[in-house]
């Protein structure tokens, strides 16, 4: 089954709550870790990862922490498990450099690498600004849909 992981979860919910606190609000780790009850050393690394890949800006010093560093709408939950987990997968093969012993004649790892395509467009028009409770808006969740192939007949 097909499952963002916790680190996934816990990068949301601390950038979800960043979001809160709007752009001037610089949060320390151990403030989000207490929030939502967080293995402090965990979340470090966490928010380190979301820093490394541009979505939270670190702030050192004695009043330092993390904020957003662009606007929540502009950071998809796409992002933010691609930056934790890397590329979403869900078959082994679905790394170019791993293949299986059947890739030459599998059926399904094309129809399956279509599926995870749709899967991140979905993950990618659901934003950390959707997630918000007090804005209790839809969240968006259009995928385009392939036109009708025809099967051809063996």
């Amino acid at each position: 089954m097909f499952r963002l992981s916790k680190k996934t979860d816990y990068a949301l919910m601390a950038l979800q709550y960043l979001a809160s606190k709007g752009a001037s609000g610089v949060v320390s780790a151990r403030a989000i870790a207490e929030r939502f009850d967080i293995p402090l050393d965990l979340l470090a690394k966490i928010l380190q990862q979301l820093a490394h890949q541009g979505l939270v800006a670190a702030h050192k010093g004695i009043h330092g922490g993390y904020q957003l560093a662009r606007p929540a709408l502009a950071i998809s939950v796409a992002d933010v498990a691609e930056a934790i987990d890397g590329p979403m997968t869900l078959t082994a093969c679905s790394h170019v450099d791993v293949r299986c012993e059947q890739f030459a004649t599998c059926t399904v790892h094309d129809p399956l690498w279509r599926i995870r395509e749709r899967i991140v467009s979905v993950l990618q028009t659901v934003t950390v600004a959707d997630m918000d409770a007090q804005v209790r808006r839809p969240v968006p969740l259009t995928v385009r849909k392939e036109p009708n192939v025809p099967v051809q007949a063996s």
